[in-house]
């Protein structure tokens, strides 16, 4: 496996692959059939993240195919998810939030096939790394006992609870020192 880390003028060229890798991960439940995570609304959300500050990525290639991705921006402080959990944050990362030193991981995925064999930790920690801000966050679907039980092995915290759309499932919001993010296991 080898892991590129790209800034969004380069991630242009993988929209077809990313979207490929999209339609792979989230192909069954509870996401199949949902409209919230339909390839089409995600190509929406990828092209806007492009557009936002701090954008970079980490992609996993294997074989020369995509088997993973994992990217993310400086955490706007007015995105409507963060501002919800204003009353339940800690001071030190509402803080860091107002002064932009927090980075959102706004996506990980890893083809089914490929799945708890350490990409998405490798892409995680490169991504971290090099970093300027001082907190990561992120969320995970309650029910993605995988993808969640990995973060909190991960040193992830949880700091809320939300949905993300009317349509969307409920979803823990999680927090760690972004300094211990590239960490070894």
């Amino acid at each position: 496996m080898e892991l590129a880390r790209l800034d969004a003028e380069q991630a242009q060229q993988y929209v077809p692959e990313l979207l490929d890798l999209y339609a792979d991960a989230y192909d069954g439940p509870p996401w199949a059939g949902n409209p919230f995570y339909s390839v089409e609304r995600y190509a929406e959300r990828l092209q806007d993240t492009f557009e936002m500050k701090g954008f970079e990525i980490v992609n996993a290639v294997a074989d020369g195919d995509l088997i993973g991705t994992c990217y993310g921006v400086t955490l706007p402080p007015t995105v409507s998810w963060w501002t919800d959990l204003d009353a339940s944050l800690p001071a030190e990362l509402a803080k860091a939030a107002t002064e932009g030193r927090v980075f959102w991981l706004r996506q990980m995925l890893v083809r089914k096939a490929h799945r708890r064999l350490g990409a998405g930790r490798a892409m995680h920690d490169l991504l971290c790394s090099g970093r300027d801000e001082d907190f990561v966050t992120l969320t995970v679907i309650i029910s993605n006992e995988p993808a969640r039980s990995a973060y909190l092995s991960w040193g992830y915290e949880v700091i809320g609870r939300m949905r993300l759309a009317p349509e969307s499932p409920m979803y823990d919001a999680m927090a760690r020192s972004i300094r211990s993010a590239h960490r070894p296991s």
